[in-house]
């Protein structure tokens, strides 16, 4: 059954070019041109999936973001933005999207990002790569649907986390990616491999997308006083560990 595109893009001659290539690669396309058509849609036919343009008039997409994310919507958000600053970027995050493109596109890139939240969307709660455990004091704990690690408590199921005593609240892509790097405790995973597992796609040595969901983990679970948990191995990747 074709998966429905909810694309909320103002640039008319963009808008209109990415809804056909979208509906030739067998989506159901809904399209409109502006944050409040974006919403009253979403709220009529719920899609499977949104793609929001950051900078739309009247409601632009990161409010269209964060009103869906208050009203307990979890539907799957990409955004595309043509803000390339690294703070522009964790502003989509913090406002609930999962995912984002940076103007010019290669929709082939659109594509594979989609993929990839639909994927996770109806995945299930498993073990998101097979490697061998972890050896040693970081090796991490699974009981009844919770991993523990580092000072980490994760709750699968519930899709909740914890760092001690304090909940952390994070997007579908933020706990993903912790997930993988909890129930990795200790062994270092390449950039390729997160990428592969995270978003089913190697973007390549240029891309930043894994670095700002890194340092955006790192903000949310640092604690004043307290060792950092994710380490970033030059030229490599990223292991979790508790120093």
């Amino acid at each position: 059954m074709p998966q429905n595109v909810l694309l909320a893009e103002d640039d008319r001659a963009i808008r209109h070019a990415l809804e056909r290539a979208l509906a030739l690669e067998g989506y159901e396309v809904t399209a409109v041109a502006d944050g409040v058509a974006a919403l009253a849609q979403a709220h009529r036919t719920p899609p499977d999936v949104l793609v929001l343009d950051v900078m739309m008039p009247g409601i632009d997409g990161l409010q269209v973001c964060r009103v869906l994310r208050a009203e307990g919507n979890r539907t799957p958000i990409l955004m595309l933005t043509a803000l390339v600053e690294t703070a522009d970027r964790i502003a989509g995050l913090d406002a609930g999207a999962d995912d984002y493109v940076v103007k010019p596109f290669d929709v082939e890139e659109v594509f594979a990002r989609l993929r990839a939240l639909l994927r996770r969307t109806g995945g299930g709660d498993g073990p998101l790569m097979d490697v061998p455990a972890a050896k040693g004091p970081q090796e991490p704990l699974v009981t009844s649907g919770q991993v523990v690690a580092a000072g980490l408590r994760m709750d699968v199921q519930a899709r909740r986390v914890w760092r001690g005593a304090r909940e952390v609240d994070l997007t579908r892509t933020e706990f993903e990616l912790l997930e993988l790097l909890v129930r990795n405790a200790g062994i270092v995973l390449d950039h390729s491999t997160i990428y592969d597992r995270i978003w089913g796609y190697d973007f390549g040595p240029g891309s930043k997308n894994l670095a700002v969901y890194v340092g955006y983990l790192r903000r949310k679970l640092e604690e004043p006083g307290a060792p950092g948990l994710i380490h970033t191995v030059r030229g490599v990747g990223y292991v979790l560990r508790e120093d």
